[in-house]
């Protein structure tokens, strides 16, 4: 381990938090609202627990055409009256210490920063959260394994339009990919470190 707990050791985990500073302004977006709560109410628990054991939180979100933006205008945007996805960025938006990067395609690590800072900060293992699950989680999560790493994607932390497509999207990651997909009522934080240690 470290000699600095706050400093990921090599093989060290990373929450990324995809897509979810989200004003769901798109067609079938205010539907899915229900879906995307309930995912945010586990990736604030599971935030909470990433905190807890030193685990960096990424941040790794679409720029909605604000090309030139900070995160803070990116929120700002995505909260504005009348978006669907307000109350939802209130319980899971970024704090200071946490990581966020802007993407300009489906891939978190497409055109991106992501493959630079998770070396620098010892990650090879991954816990994928967010939206859509068959879209951009799909999508981030086939570059991660391409670059070998490892993968945990909750089955409660993701959403998308279509529940089917949810579970479609997992079972490809987790037959495809050698993802761990179970829930973080049935598989904790400390679990998925643990694994790592016994590697």
């Amino acid at each position: 381990m470290s000699e600095d707990p706050n400093t990921p050791a090599p093989g060290s985990t990373a929450l990324l938090i995809v897509d979810m500073i989200n004003d769901l302004d798109f067609g079938g977006g205010k539907s899915m609202r229900p879906a995307v709560q309930k995912a945010a109410e586990a990736i604030a628990k599971l935030r909470a627990e990433a905190d807890k054991a030193h685990v960096p939180v990424v941040y790794v979100n679409d720029n909605y055409g604000q090309w030139h933006s900070q995160q803070s205008k990116i929120v700002e945007y995505c909260m504005r009256e009348g978006s669907h996805g307000r109350d939802i960025i209130r319980t899971i938006a970024p704090r200071e210490d946490d990581y966020f990067i802007i993407k300009p395609q489906f891939s978190g690590f497409y055109s991106t920063n992501l493959p630079v800072l998770l070396p620098q900060i010892g990650v090879s293992r991954l816990i994928l959260t967010g939206i859509a699950a068959d879209i951009c989680i799909l999508f981030t999560a086939a570059d991660a394994h391409m670059r070998e790493y490892d993968l945990w994607v909750p089955r409660d932390a993701v959403a998308s339009q279509d529940g089917q497509r949810t579970e479609w999207a997992l079972e490809i990651m987790k037959t495809s990919m050698d993802a761990e997909t179970r829930p973080t009522d049935e598989f904790a934080l400390a679990e998925w470190i643990e694994r790592a240690d016994s590697d």
